[in-house]
């Protein structure tokens, strides 16, 4: 089959690199002039499947009307776009009761795990260069109790393959020494060894550049107009160069998935959720840290690759606002000097560099990779905060459909249908 795929980010160029292999022509179209320049540019660079759980966990609603209006707060839902996200809302709500919950987390645990262990296959086969690091993440605690509901989280997802350790402060601050200025206020942390972290750019950029060289063509500064059906049966794409015809369609478009389905009638719930992250280099930093670092109480996470700290958090509901909110980004800087009071020294001497960018949430926190109702589309989109650890489960999963092969996981808890 011709596939085209619209959308050259993590999941796109992923799902572009699963449907060559198995034998399609594939042409992927992108707005941008190259891969990676949107959702995935700057990610927090966590390939986590031991943060599967979705955001609406039980008791969020009490936390975003405590939040409502504070600009420094991790969760900040703004009144003024509270009108536009009624249905997905009622929808998020729905999925905050707690067996709704944990269904949602065992769904994205094993997308996450089979994920993980596609990018190591994936690495393995291909020598695909780009900089990571594997020796997991710590999830920093400042009191015990805390730390036992993390460990009943912990095994809960255990059995799907993701190991833990439990660590004292002292084992803390002897496995990871960048925590020592802070130990007397942790309680302790939690250790998933099998995580890994890297720049979510690099690895796009190279999969595409290694997509290009087995086949995959890309057509870049290009702006699909419209999409043309023939009789309920995807048939071409109209962009702002002419006409592309196809025998199926995949759109991997992050939080515009919704206005690009819309014009086939079709409503898939996504919503745009702002996150901010600050690159600070690594230069000279003798402390810096040597492994993921998630402050579950700050709701900040950290990860030091390609010569920087990446240091990723914040939630904002703000609707279709993409401009930065310079306050914000600098609390995600401030939020990380708590847990590292080097950073601050680290910035001033060498420089920090800010970015925002749109997650495409969808009110269960699963991810939609699927068939729609108009033959011959399908969709890779909903990736939340976990983009980068979704990108190669999601894009074999997506490949698998298209293909019309038996697929490595249960589709169900990822299909459109389920918001039906």
């Amino acid at each position: 089959m011709r596939v085209l795929v619209i959308g050259a980010g993590l999941s796109g160029i992923a799902s572009a690199w699963y449907l060559r292999a198995a034998g399609h022509d594939v042409t992927v179209i992108e707005r941008r002039e190259g891969p990676g320049l949107e959702t995935s540019f700057a990610n927090g660079g966590l390939v986590v499947p031991s943060q599967p759980d979705p955001w609406n966990a039980p008791g969020i609603v009490a936390k975003l009307i405590r939040y409502l209006g504070k600009e420094d707060s991790p969760f900040l839902l703004r009144p003024a776009a509270i009108p536009g996200m009624i249905g997905w809302g009622i929808r998020f709500l729905r999925n905050s009761r707690p067996e709704a919950w944990r269904c949602n987390t065992l769904a994205c645990v094993g997308l996450a795990q089979n994920s993980l262990v596609n990018l190591r296959q994936l690495r393995a086969q291909t020598g695909l260069d780009y900089p990571f690091g594997s020796n997991g993440t710590m999830k920093i605690f400042h009191g015990q109790s805390q730390i036992d509901a993390q460990v009943a989280f912990a095994r809960m997802i255990a059995p799907f393959g993701v190991p833990y350790v439990v660590l004292d402060r002292d084992a803390t601050v002897a496995r990871e020494p960048a925590l020592a200025q802070i130990a007397g206020r942790l309680a302790g942390s939690v250790l998933y060894p099998d995580d890994e972290y890297g720049d979510a750019r690099a690895f796009t950029a190279a999969l595409a550049t290694l997509s290009a060289a087995h086949g995959v063509t890309f057509r870049y500064d290009e702006t699909v107009a419209g999409i043309e059906t023939d009789g309920g049966t995807f048939a071409a794409l109209r962009t702002d160069r002419g006409r592309i015809a196809g025998d199926a369609l995949l759109v991997a478009t992050a939080a515009w998935t919704p206005d690009l389905l819309s014009q086939l009638g079709l409503r898939i719930w996504i919503n745009p959720v702002k996150g901010y992250s600050a690159s600070v280099p690594l230069d000279g930093w003798n402390g810096a840290p040597r492994m993921g670092i998630i402050d579950d109480g700050l709701k900040i996470a950290m990860a030091p690759f390609g010569g920087v700290l990446r240091i990723a958090g914040t939630a904002e509901f703000a609707g279709w606002r993409p401009e930065m909110n310079e306050r914000r980004a600098r609390n995600v800087l401030a939020t990380g000097t708590a847990v590292l009071p080097d950073l601050d020294g680290q910035a001033a001497r060498h420089g920090v560099r800010f970015w925002t960018g749109l997650r495409p949430v969808t009110p269960d926190g699963s991810p939609c990779i699927g068939p729609t109702r108009v033959k011959g589309v399908f969709v890779n989109a909903g990736h939340g905060p976990l983009g980068w650890t979704f990108a190669c489960g999601g894009g074999k999963l997506a490949a698998d459909l298209i293909s019309g092969m038996q697929p490595e996981l249960d589709p169900a808890p990822f299909a459109l249908a389920r918001f039906s």
